[in-house]
């Protein structure tokens, strides 16, 4: 008999919807799984076609952490690798710490693989980049506070929208009233650019653009509260200004700046 295997736990981002978008790491996890858990009500179900015929597929949607840990126990037990699947990221709003620190407690080895997360998803949808040179250069993903999980103090929306960057907003849409209200209080204009995103890159998928002072009135023509992002901010209809980084005045490792473009680039800085 050889040495007993140690049980394992991989915490496996599904990406947003898609399949298609699983990482390559993420799709060879799952197929290393003898026991796969997964969300019907938040992975694709296609992300289960990288399973293997005999591998044991349990849907989590019904079951607390409670019903979860006995499969980490018998992990523990009988050396089983256990593929657990997250929607998006693992590590945006996943409860993934609180099972590796189970995990650790009962001796598992754990690994984390990361997903594309819902908002960089959204922003490939309709082809904005967030971080538009001279207009934002930061993007605060955040949820809206009063929600079943308490925010901390500090980190209400009106207070991040100060900011006046790009913004993701996470699991907020039932209350768009108080969400539209909080972003005006802000400083957002009335005219900020938002996206609305329901389902991104599933086959119901829905995006609609409007201005923050039609989001609430938008969220609620459409009936959506559940899988809904919201994307707002200048740089979701600013035009592209010119990124010093391939601007021929910069230099780097690999590049000599040229010396005229250098001087322009120079003179632009100056205030």
């Amino acid at each position: 008999m050889g040495p007993q295997k140690t049980g394992r736990v991989l915490f496996v981002g599904a990406g947003p919807g898609a399949a298609d978008l699983l990482t390559f790491r993420a799709a060879r996890a799952i197929a290393a799984a003898d026991v796969v858990i997964w969300a019907a009500s938040l992975v694709h179900p296609d992300v289960l076609e990288h399973a293997r015929a005999d591998a044991e597929i349990v849907d989590s949607a019904r079951l607390p952490m409670e019903g979860v840990l006995p499969y980490y126990e018998r992990a523990v037990a009988e050396g089983l690798t256990i593929a657990r699947i997250h929607s998006g990221d693992p590590a945006l709003w996943g409860a993934l710490q609180e099972q590796l620190d189970r995990c650790k407690e009962m001796g598992l080895e754990t690994e984390v693989v990361p997903g594309v997360s819902a908002f960089s998803a959204v922003a490939a949808v309709v082809e904005r980049e967030l971080t538009i040179p001279e207009v934002a250069q930061s993007v605060v993903l955040t949820r809206l506070g009063g929600g079943k999980t308490p925010m901390p103090p500090g980190e209400e929306v009106r207070e991040f929208a100060r900011h006046g960057t790009t913004m993701a907003l996470f699991l907020s849409a039932a209350r768009s009233g108080q969400l539209q209200e909080e972003l005006l209080a802000g400083g957002y204009p009335e005219d900020t650019p938002c996206v609305v995103a329901y389902q991104a890159t599933w086959p119901d998928e829905l995006i609609v653009r409007c201005s923050l002072g039609e989001l609430s009135a938008t969220i609620k023509a459409h009936k959506l509260w559940k899988h809904t992002l919201v994307l707002v901010g200048p740089a979701l209809a600013a035009g592209g200004t010119r990124s010093h980084l391939y601007h021929p005045g910069h230099f780097h490792g690999h590049r000599r700046a040229e010396r005229s473009a250098r001087q322009r680039l120079r003179e632009a800085r100056r205030p």
